[in-house]
């Protein structure tokens, strides 16, 4: 029983010793048998390691009783109590030397989490209980040397229950092969706090995701993974707390295998830790029955501990020189290479068998399909230097639960030779930073420079990133030759823009985060096409003239680049991930780093203005075309030459004139229209042709000679909605009644006189109206393209092109395409 008063008398070892286990005791954790449940924890450097079972009582205070641990058997002490059975809290007092200088901060004052706990009763309340060292009122050490602290901390920490973790079997993993996936980044919280159809109850919540209205978006849109921020037990910063903020996307990790509570339904939470379990378990497996992998964020390179004056919740108390890293020249001196005060230390067995330990929990207990690693260099690094051979890989690779996992690298931290996009190993992917910064730099950065005379780029670097990033995933090396699916194409994630915030602004607002405009990235990539913020939130309902042709002015072109970087995704080689709100023009009015903000601003808004639903069609269109057809995700490598069997190259680059890009035009910024052909043939599909203009003028453009002469055109982004394939007008900027011509001027170039014009090819074909096909207005607004036949393409838009064979091909393009149109007039 522990009075009100919070300073109690020291602690000393109990002489009650726990039982022998019945279980090897090399198995962490809290593991039930069919008479108790054995305990065992690590603690290298402690003499004494005693198991506290905690029973609250009516009054808030708690009954704790002591057992010593036996031990230590290679660093782990452990023991077996007979009786107890699942829902028993506990935790750890740790006894060794109190030696700051040396890293070492045992006290047994403060009851610890065990770091193999399943489940936890709670976050900790910050207070000066959660210090190993005596504190002030703000929080900061008392004394220049650091002293132990006489309180106890069991009325404020985070403690262990023991549960039953099989309480029902979980639905078999989708296995959805890379070739085939699409991710979706999303917070459990906000991506259904205020989704339309979700119950109040559950949203929000583990269950609120699992629900058939969230799961039936997902799938509609064309989902077949959501990869979740961090649902690992999360304990705030305590510089965030001070100022009543909290650390919303979770990367502050307090334990490595229990699940976050807070995002549990109220009534799961009130029947405690196993119902949050339970939770957990029955969204993944309601994921899987709807053909959905569930792909988590997972912290594991540092802790919610903090730097050298940080709490003391588990790791730090048990054995802070296995677990982190530490100034090897000044040992009281810990190394940071996250950014967060510690650095795990993965050159420790402790550590790398804590990471396993947790994956193999998570994959073969709870059904989760893959894993995220947040910095993933650091599980790599030899302190200073990155391995790719480094254990930590070596140990995912051939573990039979995790090699047949989805898992995916941050490849970067900020510690030395800390960027290795590219330098995992199989059967890693790599998030693609080069592919984020291509894509936004053609379409946002360099239209920017061009708008104010300066130079853009050539189409090297995103010819590169479209075909699969082969510079950084293709290598002699067998273990680094992973091909395309190992690029995770990305425009936008949690940490930056929203895709609508990216043509938006030119700078960050991050005010709402308390930090003055700090923190977050400067390096965006994002043009606001000479407005900063939005315009279609409420502006386009004004009286004001002015307003609205500003309006008008701004927001075709913002859009289109929206619908490009959309359309760009759709294409490249390698597997696409989108940040959830993305679909629909989601925005956190230029915050590019809401990481502490709960609020409206972070969730996403589910009330659509008419130009979100044309741009969800949009997505939900590209990412199905995507799907039926193989040859917008290739699964290998071309080589620029014709497969075996096939007299078309696997790829080749055009430029407007349909001529093979020469050496010299890759890198020329004068050369900013081009076509990518990708042969169909290796997949038993059609050919796909892309035109793209990259260029702030209307321009002329030829398709490239082919195998057909005839391609049918899919999408086009000038397009707001594919659904009606009109251009942007007045109507879908909800600005009707507005006399402003929007739209660049689509007059046609045809090469044959009458031939080439809508009205003469719809005699000729017997289309007549209502039949389906239009072709009444100029030719660039036929759904075909042929050799010879030059059209104009707007600004800075880009189209996809399937090719059509026709029934029976002749030497004339003309009579082949008044067949292929024959076709389509069937089709209608």
């Amino acid at each position: 029983m522990h009075p009100e008063d919070p300073t109690t008398a020291s602690f000393t070892p109990t002489k009650e010793i726990a039982p022998e286990p019945k279980i090897d005791p090399h198995h962490l954790g809290a593991h039930i048998t069919e008479t108790g449940v054995a305990f065992s924890v690590y603690a290298h450097q402690a003499t004494a390691v005693e198991l506290c079972l905690v029973t609250p009582d009516s009054d808030n205070n708690y009954r704790e009783n002591r057992y010593r641990l036996r031990g230590p058997e290679n660093g782990i002490w452990h023991g077996h109590i007979p009786g107890i059975r699942p829902g028993q809290i506990y935790g750890y007092r740790a006894y060794g030397p109190w030696n700051p200088d040396a890293g070492l901060f045992y006290n047994p004052q403060k009851i610890l989490l065990d770091p193999y706990a399943k489940a936890i009763t709670g976050t900790p309340h910050l207070g000066p209980r959660l210090y190993a060292h005596q504190v002030n009122d703000d929080l900061r050490p008392a004394t220049h040397e650091l002293k132990p602290d006489p309180l106890d901390s069991l009325p404020d920490a985070a403690l262990g229950v023991v549960v039953n973790t099989n309480a029902f079997p979980v639905n078999d993993r989708p296995h959805t092969p890379w070739r085939n996936t699409v991710i979706y980044e999303a917070h459990v919280k906000g991506f259904t706090r205020t989704l339309p159809g979700i119950p109040p109850e559950l949203q929000g919540t583990y269950a609120g995701l699992a629900h058939p209205v969230a799961i039936q978006y997902l799938r509609d849109l064309g989902v077949t993974a959501i990869e979740l921020l961090p649902i690992h037990a999360k304990f705030t910063e305590p510089f965030l707390q001070q100022r009543g903020a909290v650390n919303y996307w979770g990367y502050s990790t307090l334990s490595y295998f229990a699940p976050e509570p807070s995002y549990a339904t109220e009534r799961a939470q009130s029947l405690g830790p196993q119902a949050v379990l339970d939770e957990v378990r029955g969204m993944v497996s309601l994921l899987h029955l709807a053909g959905i992998e569930v792909i988590l964020d997972v912290v594991y390179n540092h802790t919610a501990e903090g730097g050298l004056h940080g709490t003391t919740l588990s790791l730090r108390g048990l054995d802070p020189q296995r677990y982190y890293v530490w100034n090897h020249g000044c040992p009281n001196q810990m190394v940071d290479y996250t950014g967060c005060g510690n650095s795990m230390d993965f050159t420790s067995t402790q550590v790398v068998g804590l990471m396993l330990d947790s994956l193999r929990y998570w994959a073969g207990e709870v059904g989760i399909d893959g894993f995220r690693f947040d910095l993933g260099v650091t599980l790599g690094r030899n302190r200073d230097q990155y391995a790719v051979r480094h254990p930590s890989f070596v140990g995912m690779a051939t573990d039979p639960i995790l090699a047949g996992c989805k898992l995916i690298a941050e490849p970067w931290d900020i510690g030395p030779n800390g960027w290795q996009t590219g330098n995992f190993p199989t059967p890693f992917a790599d998030w693609n930073d080069r592919y984020r910064d291509a894509i936004r730099g053609f379409w946002l950065t360099d239209g920017s420079a061009q708008m104010h005379g300066r130079h853009a780029h050539g189409p090297h670097e995103l010819a590169t990133r479209i075909s699969g990033s082969a510079d950084l995933f293709a290598s002699i090396v067998p273990e680094l030759d992973r091909g395309p699916g190992s690029s995770i194409n990305f425009v936008c994630a949690h940490d930056g823009f929203t895709l609508a915030d990216l043509v938006s602004y030119n700078h960050k607002h991050n005010e709402a985060n308390g930090e003055n405009n700090r923190d977050g990235s400067d390096n965006n990539h994002s043009w606001n096409h000479e407005y900063e913020g939005h315009v279609l939130r409420g502006r386009q309902y004004s009286n004001d003239p002015k307003v609205v042709e500003q309006v008008v002015q701004v927001a075709p072109l913002r859009l289109r680049n929206l619908r490009n970087m959309w359309g760009t995704l759709a294409i490249s080689a390698g597997t696409p991930m989108v940040l959830a709100g993305d679909e629909f023009g989601n925005t956190q009015n230029g915050n590019n780093n809401a990481y502490c903000v709960d609020s409206p601003l972070s969730w996403l808004d589910w009330n659509w203005l008419p130009w979100q639903n044309a741009l969800h069609e949009t997505a939900r269109y590209l990412l199905q075309l995507r799907a039926k057809h193989p040859v917008m995700r290739p699964d290998c490598f071309a080589s620029g030459t014709p497969v075996q069997g096939d007299k078309l190259a696997d790829l080749s680059w055009y430029d407007r004139d349909g001529i093979p890009l020469t050496p010299g035009a890759w890198h020329d910024p004068r050369n900013r229209v081009m076509q990518m052909l990708r042969s169909g043939t290796r997949w038993n599909d059609v050919d796909l042709l892309v035109m793209i203009n990259g260029t702030m003028d209307q321009v002329e453009i030829n398709p490239p000679v082919a195998r057909s002469r005839v391609f049918n055109l899919m999408w086009d982004s000038s397009w707001p909605n594919p659904t009606t394939r009109s251009e942007e007008s007045p109507d879908s900027l909800g600005v009707s009644g507005y006399d402003i011509d929007l739209a660049d001027s689509l007059a046609p170039t045809g090469t044959e006189g009458d031939s080439a014009s809508g009205g003469g090819l719809a005699a000729e074909v017997g289309l007549v109206p209502g039949a389906g096909v239009d072709l009444t207005g100029p030719a660039t607004e036929l759904p075909v393209t042929v050799r010879g036949m030059t059209s104009k393409m707007s600004a800075m838009s880009m189209r996809i092109f399937f090719a059509e064979i026709p029934d029976s091909p002749c030497e004339d393009s003309q009579i082949d395409l008044l067949n292929v149109l024959g076709k389509l007039r069937n089709r209608a």
